[in-house]
């Protein structure tokens, strides 16, 4: 209860002050310090109802009792600052309730006791707006499920629920087996009422108590509270699987579908979030390869597949932000002569704190993530001007070859790419030697044999690399306009007394030399190695024998002595780089 009475210098005329009410607002109010209302406007009148009775009631009695509590702070608040507040609370008229905005203000009357102005606004539609974009920001627009942001919020509270009550709970991951046939022989439309469809069907299968989210396309996800039992999990899976294999009836079309479900368990299989959702869809598609519409729960001892490292990836990013990563160069022997023809360029990432990172750790994160297309075109630009800068030093023309990744071949931008790498570094094309494997070519030949036309117009030539360990299919070789072969280390490391290396060997320069192709030998390392390969007609060699992989300055100092540094302890164990 308020004050009865209150100072003020100036009372409110009542007549004036009513007359004012009558225009304002969707509605107004006079109430004493009790609450209790004195005066409603015509307005007002009109919205409760003729018969509502309104004068001599409590406007608490017209309140959401949720909203009491604001509404009594908002007085106060406007008694004790003379000043008018604002409060959105539930009016209840007639049968429903309508969100008002109610500004209070403190005022005495002729008798100087306390009373409160109340204008009402209805922001009922305003309101409901705002629910809806609400509702947008955290729910799925196709489906209305939780979508990856509630979803984020809903794990965060299991966890901490979970470590409250040393409890645990599950998640599962899951998605469509067939949907993308469906979505692409019938058409987005067909393909949304399908989803549609199945996200009712995978919510009817759970408790009330579970989350369902759904995460893109035809992903999904679960959480179940206090669902740990392998055996309760299978069961919930079982019913989720059921019910999908149904037929689906959607616009005249009878469609059948399945679903594979990968599960993780906190906290055994992960204690937090990017832990437990990794790791369902690790099980996930391991349930897809193992004959799919099943269920698989996370085994450390049996997934004995490596762990996405996310701080690796994150650091990644901030390499590149802070120069991190470098190229050193090996040297590429003629084998005849033992001269210097050119160089391989291998990236290295120096990281401040670990030292040295492998490429074979960092290369396919970079290659997965996407960011192998923004370190693959500046190792392409920044190994066309240093090989310049040899050339200049060594007073002769020299190559760079260097490494293209698929995902870089099947981006539309590398063609650009390579010709701004050639046009900041003056190189011609011949000076430009492109490593790809045997995969790239055969994954999407139409592609590839439209980039290599456009690369090969360039004059720059196309090498294969690790040759013999893909597709090992000749009929490329006919097809595209390659230029080299890199024999794989895999077929070299035991020559020359491994009767099938060489035979194998034999057989790739003999076919290299029909086809006018230059041979390259990969992981040379002693002089036996040298002695055969050159012996039986390879082109040029490179291996620790002639050359580990230097730093831009050492390559230099090579070029200017014609000493080659010897191979170190560290270089040794990096000779599989």
């Amino acid at each position: 209860m308020l004050p009865a009475r209150i100072e003020r210098p100036l009372a409110v005329s009542k007549l004036s002050l009513e007359s004012l009410l009558e225009t304002a607002g969707d509605a107004a109010f006079r109430i004493d310090s009790n609450y209790r209302i004195f005066f409603c406007s015509q307005k007002a009148r009109q919205a409760f109802g003729a018969d509502a009775g309104l004068i001599g009631k409590l406007i608490t009695d017209y309140l959401a009792p949720d909203d009491i509590p604001a509404f009594q702070a908002g007085l106060a608040e406007a008694s004790e600052s003379a000043t008018t507040t604002r409060v959105n609370s539930r009016l209840q008229i007639g049968n429903s309730a309508q969100w008002y905005e109610l500004q209070l203000t403190s005022c005495a009357s002729d008798s100087n006791q306390l009373e409160f102005l109340i204008l009402a606004r209805d922001v009922s539609e305003q309101h409901a707006t705002e629910e809806r974009l609400r509702h947008m920001a955290t729910h799925d627009v196709l489906t209305g499920l939780p979508n990856r942001s509630l979803l984020s919020d809903r794990l965060r509270m299991a966890i901490a629920q979970a470590r409250r009550l040393g409890a645990g709970f599950a998640v599962l991951a899951l998605d469509l087996d067939g949907f993308k046939k469906v979505n692409d022989a019938l058409g987005h439309a067909v393909g949304d009422a399908l989803l549609r469809v199945a996200s009712v069907r995978f919510r009817d299968s759970l408790r009330n108590i579970d989350t369902l989210a759904r995460v893109g396309g035809d992903e999904f996800i679960a959480v179940l509270p206090s669902a740990i039992d392998i055996n309760e999990l299978q069961m919930i899976a079982r019913r989720m699987i059921s019910t999908v294999q149904l037929p689906f009836e959607i616009d005249g079309h009878v469609l059948y579908v399945s679903t594979s479900i990968g599960a993780a368990i906190y906290p055994q299989h992960g204690d937090n979030e990017v832990k437990l959702l990794a790791h369902a869809d690790t099980a996930l598609y391991r349930a897809k390869e193992t004959g799919k519409s099943r269920c698989v729960i996370y085994d450390f001892a049996k997934f004995d597949l490596p762990e996405h490292d996310v701080s690796m990836e994150a650091a990644m990013y901030d390499a590149v932000r802070n120069g991190e990563f470098r190229l050193y160069y090996q040297p590429i022997i003629e084998a005849r002569t033992r001269k210097i023809v050119g160089f391989e360029a291998l990236m290295r990432w120096m990281h401040p704190d670990l030292g040295s990172i492998s490429p074979t750790q960092f290369i396919p994160m970079a290659e997965a993530n996407g960011l192998i297309n923004l370190l693959g075109g500046w190792a392409l630009k920044a190994a066309c001007v240093q090989i310049r800068h040899f050339q200049e030093v060594a007073g002769r023309p020299l190559y760079v070859s260097v490494n293209v990744s698929p995902r870089q071949f099947r981006n539309d931008q590398f063609l650009q790419v390579m010709d701004d790498a050639m046009k900041l570094s003056g190189l011609n094309g011949q000076q430009l030697l492109l490593e790809i494997t045997e995969g790239i070519l055969m994954s999407d030949p139409e592609h590839a044999e439209v980039l290599l036309a456009a690369i090969a117009k360039r004059d720059v030539r196309i090498a294969i690399d690790d040759f013999g360990t893909g597709y090992s299919s000749l009929s490329y070789l006919k097809r595209f306009p390659i230029a080299a072969l890199k024999i794989d280390r895999a077929f070299i490391k035991d020559l020359p007394v491994s009767v099938k290396d060489a035979a194998i060997c034999n057989v790739v320069m003999s076919l290299a030399s029909h086809l006018n192709l230059t041979t390259i030998a990969e992981g040379v390392e002693n002089d036996q190695q040298l002695d055969f390969l050159s012996k039986q007609g390879c082109a040029m060699i490179q291996g620790f024998l002639t050359g580990r992989p230097l730093p831009p300055e050492e390559v230099l100092q090579v070029l200017q002595t014609g000493v080659l540094p010897p191979v170190s302890a560290v270089a040794e164990g990096a000779r599989a780089l």
